[in-house]
């Protein structure tokens, strides 16, 4: 019989520490690293998110996704070469295999960039598709990814801390502008559903995840000794989890954990606003030096032969979409497809 020293439970982190007085912070920092090392997913609290802005957010993506089909397709991803825009449940896939929710993703809001034979990750930037039948989504979406980008640097800058270096550490691969993909989510029940993926397990491939989670719950973690926590939802908290950029920086030291999500049971449905703070596309991640009593606790980079894992930002990411979403592949970058055979570089 297996015994399991660690909890079966994500821990929660009061954030209003970190900006606390002198000794709160530093036990705030000292907590977070233990955190970092054992989880790479918990609880925020403290966010200082208004709880109006987060209802807001929920109630209009509810009513984004209650829009005729008609009206969201018309701004279907696969109209964008900057995989931007509204996918079918189905539609993306995680390992090959469908993942059972609709979704409208965005990122920074721009315009397209020229890209070459060496930059092909300047594909990603381009603009947003916004539903004609629903202006308000727009300010609204765009004021919450400003929110959640601000929580996301805040949380990087004390895990920086945690780490034993510099806050801003990781603003030299971010500055002056880091990825910022949100995705709206509504996870269909499972009488409506093609299977119990709603997405099957994966790692997060950006630097620190921020997820809000409606009433239904459904995301589940896999702890490092193979054991499955559930994550209910929590009144006003964000769930937040480390991405494959930790990873690489810390030498395994901070774990991006496999995590997927469960189809809701018939009758039910979910929702959740996911935002992934990632660095500029451009960067190279670097292996930061940790103290000697850190350097201890590092694992190794995570080498997976069906998702290899690449110091350099862009491909990183390229990669990723490209393999979750083979149509927008298939239609603006056919010449890019050799990019999911090559082998990791971690």
């Amino acid at each position: 019989m297996t015994i399991h020293t660690r909890p079966v439970h994500l821990p929660t982190v009061d954030f209003s520490r970190f900006h606390g007085s002198a000794a709160e912070r530093e036990s705030f920092i000292r907590e977070l690293t233990l955190v970092l090392h054992d989880h790479g997913f918990f609880y925020l609290t403290g966010h200082g998110v208004p709880q109006s802005l987060i209802d807001d957010v929920l109630a209009t993506s509810k009513r984004f996704f209650a829009l005729p089909e008609e009206e969201k397709l018309a701004i279907e991803m696969v109209q964008s070469p900057h995989f931007r825009g509204y996918n079918r449940a189905g539609y993306e896939r995680t390992r090959g295999e469908q993942d059972w929710r609709e979704q409208l993703d965005i990122n920074t809001e721009g315009q397209p960039v020229a890209a070459g034979p060496d930059t092909p990750w300047n594909r990603l930037y381009g603009p947003n598709q916004w539903p004609e039948a629903l202006p308000e989504l727009k300010p609204l979406l765009l004021r919450y990814q400003q929110e959640v980008t601000r929580i996301g640097i805040d949380v990087l800058k004390a895990i920086a801390l945690a780490l034993g270096q510099p806050e801003n550490v990781f603003a030299e691969i971010y500055e002056p502008s880091p990825s910022q993909l949100l995705k709206i989510i509504r996870y269909p029940g499972r009488e409506a559903a093609g299977s119990d993926q709603g997405v099957g397990a994966h790692k997060d491939g950006g630097f620190v995840t921020v997820l809000l989670q409606d009433t239904t719950p459904g995301l589940r973690i896999r702890t490092e000794d193979g054991v499955w926590i559930e994550a209910p939802p929590v009144p006003g908290t964000f769930v937040i989890n480390s991405g494959e950029l930790l990873e690489l920086a810390t030498n395994g030291f901070v774990r991006a954990d496999v995590h997927d999500v469960v189809t809701p049971p018939a009758g039910t449905e979910r929702y959740s606003v996911a935002f992934f703070l990632g660095a500029r596309y451009d960067a190279t991640i670097p292996v930061i030096p940790l103290p000697d009593t850190l350097k201890r606790g590092e694992r190794g980079v995570t080498v997976d032969a069906l998702n290899p894992i690449f110091r350099e930002v862009g491909i990183n990411h390229l990669k990723s979409r490209l393999r979750s979403h083979p149509d927008v592949a298939a239609r603006h970058h056919p010449d890019l497809l050799h990019l999911l055979d090559l082998p990791t570089r971690a």
